[in-house]
């Protein structure tokens, strides 16, 4: 095994080290950000209605994503702990198990893709248009959902070992491809045909096939301390329960947000089709604040992981302090760009006057919540890294279900009001907050000042 991978992250200074961790990854999710906001723009040039079905089918692409970011998380974790420890074997089974769990993954949506798309959004709305723009996008994704799944699972093998430029070429590819081939399907220019909101998905699922084979050359030519042969592989059940047990929580954490979105769309098209389609911009746009906070989480987790296997807790002190500051900032930032300039944010998308009106204090009321979110974020990665993912699925549940749509749905009733129904995120983003705290505190006595 390399000696030098392993001493990167366990002897190289930890500001240095998260910069040169996190960076790459925080670059690569902006890209893909912008992709996000790109195919939406587009999409926005059709008509509102194909713009609310989008929103609409945010929730499964969030819950593919979430499924395999989820698995992802178990297996870097894993991995890390594996490398820091020097356990060669164990490296080499993570990383089997990892392929096959993130394979039958893979197959299940696909098959959902074939079967529960049109009960989906016959179940949301009759709005002929936005039904038949939904089950057209939605299918698409969900069958070619392999590609994003094995780009995933590259990503992650890359970052076990601190190869996050790597990473960054990975993902960055996949979502330049995505962006120019978005007003080439959609509109069909250059003589291809037009697609609408077809193309938008073609696009999605090519850029995420290309990165998932740039990601697989990578490994196999640039990744050796991580063997991905399957060569004789058999399943390991040991090792697929460590990375279940942090796996899923953190697949549950994620998914959440699907279900809270899926509840939250119910809520707000009993107020109109554009409150919808504000609510699924808000999430395009905030992916700018929120994906560059993943992206350091994401170089946060293997180096706390590693130096937890090598019992090094004055480094994961450190790693996490300058973590959860840096996300803290980085999410201020965001609360003052969204109050400075809503309306410009929202004439991204064309949007009507209707759709400035919901938008504007929409955008400036739940930014209120950003820098809450920042800590509480910064914290899910710790205890994602130490074992403690179960604390992480806590939190999303009680801030997601059992908070925020409840609050939003009696403020909706008892006010009448969309821009009051806002409010409900920070109401949620503050009691996760003091879960937070709490469950840090556990960690921080029983687990870090312990070793």
């Amino acid at each position: 095994m390399e000696q030098k991978t392993e001493n990167k992250m366990g002897v190289m200074p930890v500001g240095r080290l998260l910069a040169s961790m996190s960076l790459p990854i925080m670059i690569s999710m902006l890209v893909q950000a912008l992709y996000n906001v790109v195919d939406s723009m587009f999409v926005a040039r059709i008509s509102e209605n194909a713009l609310a079905a989008l929103s609409m089918a945010f929730p499964v692409q969030n819950l593919m994503i979430a499924v395999a970011a989820g698995l992802g998380v178990g297996l870097n974790a894993v991995l890390s702990r594996a490398l820091g420890a020097k356990d060669e074997k164990g490296v080499r089974r993570a990383a089997t198990n990892g392929v096959l769990l993130l394979l039958i993954s893979a197959l299940v949506f696909v098959l959902g893709g074939l079967t529960v798309v049109e009960p989906f959004f016959h179940a949301q709305t009759d709005i002929e248009e936005i039904v038949v723009s939904g089950i057209v996008y939605t299918r698409i994704v969900m069958v070619g959902s392999l590609g994003l799944f094995m780009q995933i699972l590259f990503e992650r093998l890359l970052q076990s070992t601190g190869r996050t430029m790597l990473t960054m070429v990975s993902q960055t590819s996949g979502a330049i491809i995505n962006i120019i081939l978005d007003p080439i399907l959609i509109f069909g220019l250059l003589g291809a045909p037009r697609m609408g909101v077809a193309g938008a998905a073609v696009a999605t699922v090519i850029g995420q096939w290309i990165a998932a084979g740039i990601g697989l050359y990578m490994n196999i030519r640039m990744n050796p301390e991580v063997p991905i042969s399957m060569k004789g592989f058999r399943p390991h059940g040991a090792t697929l329960r460590r990375i279940l047990a942090i796996g899923v929580p953190s697949v549950v954490m994620q998914s959440i947000g699907s279900v809270m979105t899926f509840l939250m769309n119910q809520i707000l098209i009993a107020f109109s089709s554009t409150a919808v389609a504000v609510f699924g911009v808000y999430f395009k746009l905030q992916s700018f604040v929120f994906m560059p906070v993943f992206g350091l989480n994401n170089g946060t987790v293997p180096i706390v992981a590693f130096n937890y296997g090598a019992r090094k807790p004055e480094r994961m002190r450190k790693t996490i302090r300058y973590s959860i500051t840096t996300a803290i900032c980085i999410m201020t930032a965001g609360t003052l760009l969204f109050h400075a300039m809503p309306d410009k944010l929202l004439a991204i998308f064309d949007a009507s006057e209707e759709m400035l009106r919901i938008g504007k204090p929409a955008l400036r009321i739940i930014s209120l919540s950003f820098p809450i979110a920042g800590f509480c974020i910064g914290s899910t990665s710790v205890f994602q890294a130490l074992g403690y993912s179960v604390y992480s699925m806590i939190v999303s549940i009680v801030r997601q279900l059992a908070v925020l749509v409840p609050c939003a749905y009696v403020i909706g009733r008892l006010t009448g009001s969309v821009t009051m129904v806002w409010w409900a995120f920070v109401i949620a983003e503050l009691v996760s907050l003091a879960l937070c705290l709490t469950f840090y505190r556990k960690v921080d006595r029983y687990v870090i000042r312990a070793m």
